[in-house]
């Protein structure tokens, strides 16, 4: 085989991986002995994924991972097989170690879902499923239970799995571009008494977040290992080279080693076709991080970078509710206004995800519940307007902004950003938008708010729109609520808050 090409399936981790960084001390690992258990029962990987498995179950001399206090970090695009190598070597583990105890989480419950029938079907098959005490999905619980005693049990982040969980062995966060410090906080505590002879251990997949996503603590262990400042963790990272033509077909391998023979390229070209934007497909698909990318200079065209800095406050407040509704793309995003004590205006995004009509009425519904008194808003000429008709179904009344009060609102909200009657939470989300969000001239030199088809950029139009539901709603009310509809019960001591978690309404 000298001098050939390596089939797409005999190419080593060190040849697909853009970046891999492996601890040091690896004397051994415990992957052959759980790859031979899924040979027995049919499961095969490619060699890279076998590379992943040793490196991920590589121990030092002492016996246990060295990977158990940094943790397995694997940056890995869409189609590649993320579910199917990662689900397969837990369940390989739990087929081995007797009562290994795993959760898997994901941030949507959606995902969490798909994943939770993707490993159903892997463990039904013919050979494994023998092994197999019970699949359990009633009450809310997703587990697949083994007969020797191990467990796999899943979960989604934003219903607050897996907080005090005890005495886990392994822990899968999946969408690890969408895990905040507090999640970590609560469930990594889980593994301190594992029972694991090897130690515990936590995967972190993903792929590079969007600049709306809470990435901070990915961006982080990506940034240590590649700064080479971190001795217990693993790292692996297949994207393309940033340079790379997005529809050039002959580099579809360099970011996807399971095309073409497990990928094939209809597959890579129906994900492109439903990925339109360049951005999320260099990102998603190729796994290129922002970082990697000239992003040029930020633009901060609507408020001053200092002056929007400036107005971070976490104040008391009171008094009716504007909700703002708006929507890039397939992208939906709801924020907040309220009174301060003082008489300013707080805005913060509550909601900021992909979700069908028919899901979004329903939020909104829970919303105006939990919120009343509120008004709710959203720009004529926005996508999200198609909810009126759901909307009016479910009795809830939605206030449209004409371009004449687009604009308004949108003076209004600079203005009042300038003059120090805006504040805010330093959401990342948020400070994104203003960042990145800029004017679009209108006939008579006016100009409303443009996302430039940014879906980044809809949290600002969102509580653009907030601020304007807040000052309608009181000019139609005489003497608007002055009592608290409900105040802040979190005390902020720095750093920002992510929703309106911050507040006494959970969505």
């Amino acid at each position: 085989m000298t001098g050939t090409t390596p089939r797409p399936s005999e190419r080593k981790l060190s040849e697909v991986a853009r970046h891999l960084v492996i601890p040091k001390g690896i004397v051994t690992s415990q992957f052959p002995r759980v790859y031979k258990r899924l040979q027995d029962v049919g499961v095969s990987f490619d060699r890279w994924q076998q590379g992943f498995g040793q490196i991920a179950l590589g121990c030092r001399e002492s016996g246990k991972y060295a990977a158990s206090i940094g943790g397995v970090v694997a940056s890995i695009p869409r189609q590649v097989g993320k579910t199917y190598t990662v689900g397969n070597l837990i369940i390989g583990l739990c087929l081995e170690f007797p009562g290994l105890r795993v959760i898997w989480t994901s941030h949507h419950n959606r995902t969490t879902t798909n994943t939770f029938r993707s490993m159903q079907s892997m463990v039904r098959k013919k050979k494994v499923w023998p092994h197999v005490a019970a699949i359990r999905t009633a009450n809310g619980e997703q587990e697949i239970v083994f007969e020797n005693g191990s467990i796999i049990m899943f979960g989604a982040r934003e219903q607050g799995f897996g907080r005090g969980m005890e005495a886990i062995d392994i822990e899968v966060f999946d969408e690890a571009q969408i895990l905040g410090v507090k999640a970590l906080e609560d469930m990594v505590p889980a593994t301190n008494a594992a029972k694991h002879e090897h130690g515990g251990l936590v995967f972190f997949i993903g792929t590079p977040p969007r600049p709306t996503d809470d990435g901070e603590s990915f961006t982080k262990k990506r940034k240590k290992a590649l700064d080479g400042l971190t001795l217990h963790q693993v790292y692996v990272e297949i994207s393309a080279d940033p340079d790379t033509d997005p529809d050039d077909q002959s580099k579809f391998a360099t970011f996807n080693p399971s095309y073409p023979h497990r990928t094939p390229l209809e597959s890579m070209l129906r994900m492109r076709e439903n990925i339109p934007d360049e951005d999320a497909w260099r990102r998603e698909a190729m796994g290129i991080w922002p970082d990697d990318e000239d992003q040029g200079p930020p633009t901060w065209q609507l408020v001053a970078q200092d002056q929007w800095r400036g107005l971070v406050d976490y104040p008391q407040l009171l008094g009716t509710i504007g909700v703002g509704l708006a929507r890039v793309g397939a992208h939906w995003v709801i924020a907040g206004a309220q009174r301060t004590v003082d008489d300013r205006i707080h805005v913060e995004v509550g909601y900021a995800r992909m979700a069908s009509n028919p899901e979004m009425v329903d939020l909104i519904g829970r919303v105006d519940e939990a919120m009343e008194p509120c008004a709710i808003a959203t720009d004529s000429r926005s996508p999200a307007a198609v909810l009126e008709p759901l909307m009016k179904t479910a009795e809830i009344e939605l206030i449209k902004s004409t371009t004449n009060q687009a604009a308004l609102m949108a003076q209004g909200f600079v203005d009042d950003a300038e003059d120090g009657l805006i504040c805010h939470a330093d959401q990342p989300a948020l400070r994104y938008a203003v960042e990145h969000a800029t004017k679009r001239e209108l006939p008579r030199k006016d100009w409303v708010v443009d996302a430039n088809g940014d879906p980044g950029n809809a949290p600002l139009l969102a509580v653009v729109l907030a601020r304007w539901a807040l000052l309608t709603f009181e000019s139609r009310v005489v003497g608007a609520a002055a009592t608290p509809a409900f105040e802040r019960t979190t005390t902020h001591t720095g750093g920002h808050a992510d929703s309106f978690d911050a507040m006494t309404v959970a969505f």
